[in-house]
Protein backbone atom coordinates (compact mmCIF):
# COMPACT_ATOMS: atom_id res chain seq x y z
CA UNK A 1 0.00 0.00 0.00
CA UNK A 2 1.35 3.44 -0.95
CA UNK A 3 1.42 6.01 1.82
CA UNK A 4 0.01 9.38 0.85
CA UNK A 5 2.57 12.10 1.50
CA UNK A 6 0.15 15.01 1.48
CA UNK A 7 -3.44 15.81 2.31
CA UNK A 8 -5.63 18.80 1.57
CA UNK A 9 -7.92 20.79 3.79
CA UNK A 10 -9.74 24.07 3.39
CA UNK A 11 -7.79 27.14 4.44
CA UNK A 12 -9.03 28.64 7.70
CA UNK A 13 -8.34 31.32 10.28
CA UNK A 14 -6.62 28.66 12.39
CA UNK A 15 -3.91 28.44 9.70
CA UNK A 16 -3.17 32.16 9.73
CA UNK A 17 0.17 32.14 11.58
CA UNK A 18 1.60 29.21 9.62
CA UNK A 19 0.40 30.66 6.32
CA UNK A 20 1.94 34.09 6.98
CA UNK A 21 5.24 32.55 8.13
CA UNK A 22 5.28 30.41 4.97
CA UNK A 23 4.65 33.44 2.76
CA UNK A 24 7.44 35.35 4.50
CA UNK A 25 10.07 32.63 4.00
CA UNK A 26 8.95 32.06 0.36
CA UNK A 27 9.22 35.62 -1.00
CA UNK A 28 12.11 34.82 -3.33
CA UNK A 29 10.36 31.70 -4.63
CA UNK A 30 7.13 33.62 -5.34
CA UNK A 31 8.61 36.70 -7.01
CA UNK A 32 7.56 37.64 -9.69
CA UNK A 33 4.97 34.90 -10.22
CA UNK A 34 2.50 35.42 -7.38
CA UNK A 35 1.76 37.92 -4.66
CA UNK A 36 0.11 36.03 -1.80
CA UNK A 37 -1.47 37.83 1.16
CA UNK A 38 1.27 38.77 3.62
CA UNK A 39 -0.55 40.51 6.48
CA UNK A 40 -3.24 39.42 8.91
CA UNK A 41 -5.82 41.69 7.25
CA UNK A 42 -4.87 40.56 3.74
CA UNK A 43 -5.07 36.90 4.77
CA UNK A 44 -8.51 37.31 6.33
CA UNK A 45 -9.73 39.23 3.29
CA UNK A 46 -8.34 36.49 1.03
CA UNK A 47 -10.22 33.78 2.94
CA UNK A 48 -13.48 35.73 2.98
CA UNK A 49 -13.32 36.34 -0.78
CA UNK A 50 -12.50 32.75 -1.67
CA UNK A 51 -14.64 30.65 0.65
CA UNK A 52 -18.03 30.82 -1.06
CA UNK A 53 -19.99 29.30 -3.92
CA UNK A 54 -17.64 30.90 -6.49
CA UNK A 55 -14.32 29.96 -4.90
CA UNK A 56 -12.49 27.68 -2.52
CA UNK A 57 -9.08 27.78 -0.84
CA UNK A 58 -7.32 24.47 -0.25
CA UNK A 59 -4.10 24.07 1.70
CA UNK A 60 -1.72 21.21 0.94
CA UNK A 61 -0.14 19.75 4.10
CA UNK A 62 2.49 17.16 4.82
CA UNK A 63 2.80 15.33 8.13
CA UNK A 64 6.45 14.28 8.23
CA UNK A 65 7.73 16.83 8.77
CA UNK A 66 4.46 18.62 9.44
CA UNK A 67 4.17 21.72 7.32
CA UNK A 68 2.21 23.80 4.87
CA UNK A 69 3.36 22.68 1.43
CA UNK A 70 1.30 25.14 -0.60
CA UNK A 71 -2.04 26.56 -1.62
CA UNK A 72 -4.53 25.69 -4.36
CA UNK A 73 -7.35 28.10 -5.17
CA UNK A 74 -10.40 27.17 -7.20
CA UNK A 75 -11.97 30.42 -8.35
CA UNK A 76 -14.76 31.69 -10.56
CA UNK A 77 -16.61 28.39 -10.23
CA UNK A 78 -19.49 28.32 -12.70
CA UNK A 79 -22.01 25.49 -12.85
CA UNK A 80 -24.83 25.00 -15.35
CA UNK A 81 -23.83 24.34 -18.93
CA UNK A 82 -20.31 25.78 -18.43
CA UNK A 83 -19.15 23.75 -15.35
CA UNK A 84 -15.73 25.36 -15.25
CA UNK A 85 -13.30 27.11 -12.90
CA UNK A 86 -9.85 28.63 -12.68
CA UNK A 87 -7.06 27.04 -10.71
CA UNK A 88 -4.33 29.00 -8.97
CA UNK A 89 -1.55 27.52 -6.86
CA UNK A 90 1.83 28.10 -5.29
CA UNK A 91 4.25 26.16 -3.11
CA UNK A 92 6.10 27.22 0.01
CA UNK A 93 9.73 26.87 1.06
CA UNK A 94 11.07 24.35 2.10
CA UNK A 95 8.64 22.03 0.28
CA UNK A 96 8.91 23.41 -3.28
CA UNK A 97 10.47 21.16 -5.90
CA UNK A 98 9.79 17.88 -4.09
CA UNK A 99 6.70 16.74 -6.03
CA UNK A 100 4.40 17.40 -3.10
CA UNK A 101 2.47 20.18 -4.86
CA UNK A 102 1.82 17.81 -7.76
CA UNK A 103 0.18 15.39 -5.34
CA UNK A 104 -1.81 18.15 -3.64
CA UNK A 105 -2.89 19.67 -6.94
CA UNK A 106 -4.04 16.23 -8.12
CA UNK A 107 -6.19 15.87 -4.99
CA UNK A 108 -7.83 19.27 -5.59
CA UNK A 109 -8.41 18.54 -9.30
CA UNK A 110 -10.00 15.21 -8.40
CA UNK A 111 -12.25 17.04 -5.95
CA UNK A 112 -13.17 19.62 -8.62
CA UNK A 113 -14.21 16.94 -11.09
CA UNK A 114 -15.89 14.50 -8.69
CA UNK A 115 -17.42 16.67 -5.96
CA UNK A 116 -17.99 19.97 -7.76
CA UNK A 117 -18.89 18.09 -10.97
CA UNK A 118 -16.83 20.50 -13.10
CA UNK A 119 -16.07 19.70 -16.72
CA UNK A 120 -13.06 21.98 -17.19
CA UNK A 121 -10.32 23.44 -15.00
CA UNK A 122 -8.03 26.16 -16.35
CA UNK A 123 -4.69 27.42 -15.05
CA UNK A 124 -3.20 30.68 -16.33
CA UNK A 125 0.59 30.74 -16.09
CA UNK A 126 3.17 33.37 -16.95
CA UNK A 127 5.25 32.22 -19.95
CA UNK A 128 8.56 32.34 -18.03
CA UNK A 129 7.32 30.18 -15.16
CA UNK A 130 8.83 26.92 -16.40
CA UNK A 131 8.29 25.04 -13.13
CA UNK A 132 4.56 25.80 -13.07
CA UNK A 133 4.10 24.87 -16.73
CA UNK A 134 5.99 21.61 -16.19
CA UNK A 135 3.78 20.84 -13.19
CA UNK A 136 0.46 21.17 -15.04
CA UNK A 137 1.85 19.38 -18.07
CA UNK A 138 2.70 16.32 -15.95
CA UNK A 139 -0.90 16.33 -14.72
CA UNK A 140 -2.27 16.25 -18.28
CA UNK A 141 -3.13 19.90 -18.88
CA UNK A 142 -2.87 21.15 -22.47
CA UNK A 143 -1.71 24.60 -23.54
CA UNK A 144 -4.56 26.40 -25.29
CA UNK A 145 -3.10 29.80 -26.04
CA UNK A 146 -1.69 33.09 -24.82
CA UNK A 147 -3.58 35.92 -23.12
CA UNK A 148 -1.58 39.16 -23.46
CA UNK A 149 -1.53 41.45 -20.41
CA UNK A 150 -3.94 39.08 -18.67
CA UNK A 151 -3.35 39.68 -14.96
CA UNK A 152 -1.81 42.44 -12.88
CA UNK A 153 0.86 41.05 -10.54
CA UNK A 154 3.32 43.18 -8.58
CA UNK A 155 2.02 46.30 -10.31
CA UNK A 156 2.51 45.04 -13.88
CA UNK A 157 0.10 43.57 -16.42
CA UNK A 158 1.58 40.20 -17.33
CA UNK A 159 1.00 37.82 -20.20
CA UNK A 160 -0.29 34.36 -19.29
CA UNK A 161 -0.52 31.06 -21.10
CA UNK A 162 -3.86 29.26 -20.78
CA UNK A 163 -3.57 25.62 -19.74
CA UNK A 164 -6.64 23.44 -19.22
CA UNK A 165 -7.77 19.91 -18.51
CA UNK A 166 -11.20 18.36 -19.03
CA UNK A 167 -12.86 15.89 -16.69
CA UNK A 168 -12.85 13.15 -19.34
CA UNK A 169 -9.07 13.51 -19.66
CA UNK A 170 -8.55 13.16 -15.92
Amino acid sequence: MTRQLVHIQRGSLADEAEFLASVDRSRTLHHPWVQPPNTVDAYRDYLSKHQNARGEVWFVWTEEPRGLVGVVNISEIVHGAFRSAYLGYYAFVPFAGRGLMKDGLALVITYAFTELKLHRVEANIQPGNRASKALVKTLGFRREGLSPRYLKINGRWRDHERWAILSEDW
